[in-house]
């Protein structure tokens, strides 16, 4: 059985070091503020100029002027700050975010990721993501481990365009945790009741140790 959202989330929390600086990229990785323990100290980045977001908020205290880069409406710890979009790159440029979870369309063994285009599709542009995957200190890929039509997102080598080359420490997925180590994926944990022989057809699974 594959983990949950929420289980997927709560995986990639504790891979976190306590007094970190996240940023969370939209899309399956904001679920990961809801999950963050007080006990932690995390203080999460949005590239959109936000350093203290706390997660979702309640219903009453939503706020139309409090987002993240993905135009969702957030909560703020005590003591966050506000600032522009320079100083919010010039965070990431400047190696001041400890790491960084981003969703994926494809990742490979040599460590690359693909997660901003498909050609001949539309799309909004990376957004901070190939700022992000350059200045983090440690970059978490969190995604489901295959596509809609089936196919596996772990690759022996991207076949779109890439966002980063050879960026990404770990990747979590539905199925479990993995690492590139530059010519295959090592198993870190399956989840509950995944084989290796689920992650793949055989004839690809010696990408995989």
């Amino acid at each position: 059985m594959s983990w949950s959202k929420e289980e997927m989330a709560k995986k990639v929390v504790t891979l976190f070091t306590p007094d970190s600086s996240v940023n969370l990229g939209i899309g399956l990785p904001t679920l990961v503020a809801e999950h963050i323990p007080k006990d932690l100290d995390i203080m999460i980045h949005s590239e959109n100029g936000v350093l203290g977001v706390k997660g979702r908020p309640n219903k009453e205290d939503v706020s139309p002027t409090l987002i993240n880069a993905g135009k969702e409406t957030i909560s703020i710890n005590k003591g966050a700050s506000f600032f522009d979009s320079s100083l919010s790159f010039g965070m990431i440029r400047g190696g001041h975010i400890d790491y960084c979870v981003l969703g994926g369309m494809e990742v490979d063994t040599e460590k690359s990721l693909a997660n901003w285009m498909i050609p001949g599709k539309k799309v909004t542009g990376m957004g901070g993501a190939m700022d992000l995957v350059n200045g983090s200190k440690s970059v978490i890929i969190m995604m489901t481990h295959f596509s809609k039509s089936g196919a596996s997102k772990l690759l022996k080598q991207c076949t779109l365009p890439l966002t980063g080359l050879g960026v990404v420490d770990l990747v979590v997925t539905d199925h479990g945790v993995f690492k590139p180590n530059g010519s295959k994926f090592e198993i870190i944990e399956l989840a509950n009741e995944v084989k290796k022989e689920d992650l793949k057809d055989l004839k690809d699974l010696e990408i995989y140790i």
